[in-house]
């Protein structure tokens, strides 16, 4: 089904944190006060190899072998009486005092667990997401988290949650927990390593991955977490270690190392290959090989396309002159930060990108513009009368607006931005400008491929992100899918959080495990310390239903075709938009006339409690 290696017999893995015998029996209770299974639990001896016998690899070792547990001494641990078995009702979270530190109680269906209280994303409560079908979904972007693992289950983030004992003992509810992890409060799945590098050529590799974002690192991550032990090499452009993209734009003075999502120490230790600055010319889908712009050459077995999108050239006069970026890089976001310093600014485009870089500079330079072709920002996707509160916030921070205009000439000064000129003939001054005009996908180097892809280069894959060409994967902003919740229609969906679910159902099908998309599209952006949260697709919206108060920039706003809610985006209304995102993912429809009388009281559980 899509996969070129052999699909394993099912086999249920679960692997615990290994005890000292005289602890055995104070963990012999499971996060619902009931008998452990760990005590039984015998480690997988399943291997995965691939389709081509010469390759064939042993690619899952033992799990107790892969990493011995660093919480193994008993004075390393604590329990603590966090609250009376009636304080919870089901359906109900509560962040408690668990020693030093805090965590996450949850009751459901009778039974209590405990999990980290922090999403590892960013640090949002999990107190106050949305608790629903066995796992708690994060209030601000929408990650998810198995209740009974702590498992990641949808994104964004690369982490996953501790997990901590519970039980019951005269009506009082106890949490036992390692002291180490009540302050990380994340960890990282188990993950294998590569069992036989020395059986590889340096061009030959089994899986193969162009793009080092979300979609390229999660793909990685999952084969090996998988238990795939055979070799996993991974391209970019970039020079760094790959980076939380999305904070270019809202915080520009962050280093790449600061905003660094795996080390290059992660990369050794789990035999994930990083070639930086390797950008890819040509894919010869005959042969199975990718060959490189420096001449290299390498054969794959399976290959992820996952190289993200380019940045809109502008078409006019005085492009060369300096101080004019097109926001791609750590190195661009800094410099733009630093020559804006009491300077004049000019952002091009009313894209969420470069909305964020002005919402960023407008206390920092000494002026901000933004010149757009449209009248409104965000029109297109949030609708007009969320654009103009939006455009009326940043007016409120000094932000001009030049709409329904273009940029005809940069004009430079030895060989410097000094002025913009608009086609209304409007000149601008300029110290600096980003441009922010829309990208397209990164695809060029397919053309003669013979790998399918539309007029506007994207690439056209199913639910198991497969292209037309058994073995080849694509993932992330270059690709159309098909989504459920619009009826599978082939669409578009350049989210961060998109881009990491792709990449785990791409790896799942690279190893047979067939596996089809169906995840709920979350974004979010942030302008003046506000955020504001979308969830579902709103593409084609005919109707917009506002619900709070638009001058006070606190709402939530209902986007609906027909009579049907298509999608939903909220400021300062958490977490609606998490709820939403789970009404969506139970394949429950949202009726028009449900939200237009203006009672939500219907997506609201029971509620959560902090002490």
């Amino acid at each position: 089904m899509g996969g070129c290696f052999s699909k394993p017999k099912p086999v249920e893995v679960k692997i615990e944190v290994v005890v000292p015998d005289k602890e055995k029996e104070r963990d012999k209770t499971s996060p619902n006060g009931m008998a452990s299974p760990v005590a039984n639990c015998k480690p997988n001896g399943t291997t995965k190899h691939l389709c081509d016998e010469s390759l064939a690899l042993s690619a899952y070792q033992n799990p107790r072998d892969l990493a011995l547990s660093a919480y193994q001494n008993p004075m390393d641990f604590m329990e603590a009486a966090v609250c009376h078995v009636r304080d919870l009702e089901n359906g109900q979270m509560r962040e408690v005092e668990v020693g030093g530190g805090k965590a996450l109680l949850i009751k459901e269906h009778g039974e209590y667990s405990a999990i980290s209280h922090k999403c590892p994303h960013y640090g949002a409560p999990l107190v106050k997401g949305v608790l629903s079908g066995g796992r708690v979904r994060c209030p601000w972007h929408g990650a998810c988290f198995s209740i009974a693992t702590g498992d990641i289950e949808d994104f964004p983030g690369l982490d996953s949650l501790e997990k901590f004992q519970v039980k019951v003992e005269k009506d009082k509810v106890i949490i036992r927990a390692n002291k180490q992890a009540l302050q990380t409060q994340k960890r990282t799945r188990m993950m294998s390593k590569c069992t036989g590098l020395s059986n590889y050529s340096a061009g030959v590799t089994s899986v193969l991955i162009i793009g080092a974002g979300p979609a390229g690192l999660v793909c990685a991550e999952t084969l090996r977490q998988e238990g795939f032990g055979d070799r996993i090499v991974m391209c970019t452009v970039d020079k760094h270690q790959p980076y939380d993209r999305p904070k270019l734009s809202k915080s520009l003075e962050s280093t790449a190392e600061q905003i660094t999502l795996r080390s290059k120490e992660f990369f050794q230790k789990y035999d994930i290959e990083l070639l930086k600055e390797k950008e890819v010319v040509t894919v010869d889908i005959k042969t199975k090989t990718v060959i490189f712009r420096d001449g290299l050459k390498m054969v794959y077995k399976n290959l992820l396309i996952a190289t993200g999108s380019s940045p809109k050239i502008l078409n006019c006069k005085g492009t060369d002159v300096e101080n004019v970026f097109y926001l791609r890089t750590p190195e661009d976001a800094n410099c733009i930060a630093k020559l804006a310093n009491n300077k004049n600014a000019i952002v091009v485009g009313a894209s969420y990108v470069g909305m964020e870089v002005a919402a960023y500079l407008a206390e920092k330079a000494h002026s901000v513009s933004v010149v757009s072709q449209e009248d409104i920002p965000f029109r297109k996707a949030l609708g007009e009368k969320v654009g103009r509160a939006i455009m009326k916030m940043f007016d409120n921070n000094r932000i001009k607006f030049y709409m329904l205009n273009e940029v005809s000439e940069f004009r430079g000064q030895q060989g410097k931005l000094k002025e913009v000129v608009l086609n209304s003939g409007k000149v601008l001054r300029a110290d600096v400008c980003i441009i922010g005009a829309g990208v397209s996908p990164a695809t060029s180097f397919l053309k003669h491929s013979g790998i399918n892809m539309d007029s506007k280069g994207f690439i056209p894959v199913s639910k198991t992100m497969q292209t037309n060409v058994p073995g080849v994967f694509a993932a992330g902003d270059v690709v159309t899918f098909p989504l459920a919740l619009r009826s599978n229609k082939k669409v578009n969906v350049p989210h961060w959080q998109m881009a990491h679910m792709h990449g785990r159902i791409a790896a799942l099908n690279m190893l047979g495990q067939a596996t089809e998309i169906n995840t709920i599209p979350y974004f979010w952006t942030a302008m003046f310390g506000k955020s504001i949260r979308y969830a579902g697709h709103g593409e084609g919206f005919d109707s917009v239903i506002i619900q709070g108060d638009l001058d006070e920039l606190k709402f939530v706003a209902f986007y609906t075709k027909s009579e049907e809610v298509i999608a939903v985006a909220s400021m300062n209304y958490d977490p609606i938009v998490s709820k939403v995102a789970e009404v969506f993912g139970s394949g429950r429809t949202i009726r028009k006339r449900d939200v237009e009388i203006g009672d939500m009281s219907w997506l609201i559980g029971k509620g959560t409690q902090q002490l």
